[in-house]
């Protein structure tokens, strides 16, 4: 092998199309498309099909375009961390340039998009979502504050909101209540991703909760933060919001999810590769968001 083979293998790969899409985070990208679905398909009106696949459309390019935004601004810190240092922006393959281009272009594009194919409010819904998730979320609370998932959690919630206001113009208490579902979820689930990864943010000089307040802290939090989301899930059935089929899921689901909290609690581990509990709750709040936010649509539709 010559100096000229050793030298491609370790220069960085030119950017592709699997770079940019890698920048929109497709995993999270994925999960604000579905819960937008559920509020878009559970609201009491109904988009034309076209109006209403460009609607989602829109709001997971706006989803993207959050993710890619998250990673221009967080760069330096992925660099530092082992499951982030390949992501494009830290292993060179795009320029921050054009990687804040890209996201910039699709962020407007999604917001005008879906402001011309539904209305004001389910755009401007959008365009507060991103900017959360990019200025308040990513710029401010992660680097300063172990609250960050906490309050930041706001910025995954607004999906299912805007796609009920896409289709009905309007945000009333039932996409209020899917909101609040999103927020309480998104510190159990994500701190139990953080409990194994800790060290990566600990070396990143990240505030994370388990990197400031210890394992046996986040642990805590977690079931209670996981005992409001079970009881708050329930809400919608008890006012009358949600039907039977979404009452059975919330409850049974609810209760499987909090017998993972609950073991996640009682758990003495410490190393983060023997943290099973942990890992066993973060597949399942993935599972029990989607079992939930399934219910709403299946539920308005079974009532209709």
């Amino acid at each position: 092998m010559g100096l000229g083979d050793v030298a491609a293998r370790s220069a960085p790969r030119a950017e592709d199309w699997r770079d940019y899409l890698t920048l929109l985070k497709p995993r999270v990208m994925s999960l604000a498309v579905f819960t937008a679905a559920c509020g878009l398909l559970t609201a009491p009106a109904q988009l034309h099909p076209a109006l209403a696949l460009a609607a989602v459309m829109a709001i997971a390019v706006g989803a993207g375009a959050a993710g890619a935004l998250n990673q221009w601004l967080e760069r330096d810190t992925d660099a530092l961390m082992h499951r982030t240092a390949r992501r494009p922006l830290p292993a060179g393959r795009l320029s921050p340039d054009g990687a804040l281009t890209f996201a910039v272009v699709l962020a407007v594009g999604a917001v005008t998009v879906l402001g011309l194919a539904t209305n004001p409010l389910a755009a401007g819904l959008l365009a507060l979502g991103i900017l959360f998730y990019a200025v308040v979320y990513s710029w401010w609370l992660k680097p300063r504050t172990p609250q960050n998932i906490v309050i930041g959690g706001a910025a995954g919630a607004f999906p299912p909101m805007i796609g009920w206001a896409a289709a009905t113009g309007e945000v009333t208490a039932l996409p209020c209540l899917m909101f609040l579902l999103v927020l309480l979820w998104t510190p159990p689930h994500f701190w139990s991703l953080a409990l194994f990864v800790a060290p990566d943010y600990a070396r990143a000089g990240i505030p994370m909760l388990p990197v400031t307040h210890g394992v046996a802290a986040t642990r805590r939090r977690i079931l209670a933060y996981s005992v409001a989301l079970v009881a708050t899930s329930v809400v919608p059935w008890a006012l009358g919001l949600a039907g039977a089929v979404y009452g059975v899921v919330a409850i049974l689901a609810g209760a499987v999810f909090l017998r993972r909290a609950v073991a996640v609690a009682r758990s003495r581990e410490i190393e983060p590769a023997a943290m099973t509990a942990e890992r066993r709750l973060f597949g399942a709040s993935i599972l029990y968001l989607f079992l939930l936010f399934a219910a709403f649509p299946l539920d308005a539709w079974g009532r209709a």
